[in-house]
């Protein structure tokens, strides 16, 4: 397989899983949840991905999480299952189960915690990527995992070498790290990355990549028309979408990642809970946000970005059809 085997482009959520205020797997919130993004024109959706706080969760809470995904979401967009995990063993069971249920690939970040080396970076994903003959999607999680492909020399050309893998998704916190991904594999595999910027437009418009991945979808009113404009070669419209996407964006995440009032998923969640989306309750160990003072800088944000009223303006056009 390579880049040409998959459709795979444009804006996706990684979305949360969202949990009961007790705890428990909301299916029904995770469903809505779904059809909120094809209500919103999402180009697909990672589940079970880090946002997705797939650490917390049983194998058998990811095995629903994925069933009521692939059923809810129904083939209008592709659906990559998490299988993230700490053995390659377990990794590649859940791929299977994915495969079964109807996934449309899986993604796996290297074993967390193992610090593993090059060589065994790419056993791990040489042994997982063979488990189905589902598409492949590397994910390059630095901040999570404490393992950076990228600064492996060549490590990122033998992946893309390898059966399945059609796509890398690069989140590390270096963007020139991620230019030099896009330059060396691009040809090969979809390359999802730190796209929704004016510099990032300008790699997509001259050097290429493929698109975004990332938490929870709350920027899509202005990602998705961001990457239609792209796909038009509508750099003036695209830069546009980009600056109001940057101007939500960066008032909530720095550029390792990491959130700016709260850990990255419980401050998703709050946002998404302040505009009315199904994100549910993190999971312990993580913490809501509850601060009143935190909750108000949040709602100013969401206030002066316009995002609320970009949303509703697509959930309206789509209920008149």
């Amino acid at each position: 397989m390579n880049r040409d085997d998959v459709s795979w482009s444009g804006y996706w959520p990684a979305a949360p899983t969202p949990f009961t205020p007790s705890g428990a797997l909301d299916t029904a919130a995770l469903g809505s949840l779904m059809n909120l993004y094809a209500d919103m024109g999402v180009n697909g959706v990672l589940v079970n991905g880090s946002t997705g706080e797939w650490f917390s969760q049983t194998d058998d809470e990811r095995r629903t999480v994925t069933e009521v995904a692939v059923e809810a979401v129904a083939g209008r967009f592709p659906v990559v299952v998490g299988i993230s995990a700490y053995t390659a063993r377990q990794s590649s069971a859940l791929a299977v189960h994915a495969s079964a249920a109807g996934a449309d690939g899986v993604l796996a970040t290297p074993p967390p915690y193992v610090h593993t080396s090059p060589e065994e970076t790419l056993q791990f994903f040489r042994t997982v990527s063979s488990a189905t003959a589902l598409p492949f999607m590397v994910y390059n999680w630095p901040r999570g995992v404490s393992v950076d492909i990228g600064t492996s020399p060549g490590l990122f050309s033998r992946l893309a070498d390898l059966d399945n893998v059609v796509a890398i998704k690069d989140s590390t916190g270096n963007w020139l790290s991620m230019l030099d991904t896009v330059e060396a594999v691009a040809g090969r595999v979809r390359v999802f990355g730190s796209f929704l910027h004016r510099r990032g437009l300008a790699t997509l418009l001259e050097l290429g990549g493929d698109g975004n991945i990332d938490g929870g979808g709350v920027g899509a009113p202005f990602a998705v028309p961001f990457y239609r404009a792209v796909a038009a070669g509508d750099a003036e419209s695209a830069r546009v979408w980009a600056d109001r996407y940057r101007a939500l964006s960066g008032r909530l995440i720095n550029g390792d990642y990491s959130g700016v009032f709260a850990s990255p998923i419980p401050q998703l969640k709050a946002v998404m809970n302040l505009l009315g989306q199904p994100g549910g309750a993190v999971r312990d160990p993580l913490l809501p946000v509850t601060d009143a003072t935190t909750l108000a800088a949040l709602q100013e944000i969401i206030d002066e970005s316009g995002i609320a009223e970009a949303s509703a303006q697509i959930l309206g056009a789509g209920s008149a059809h």
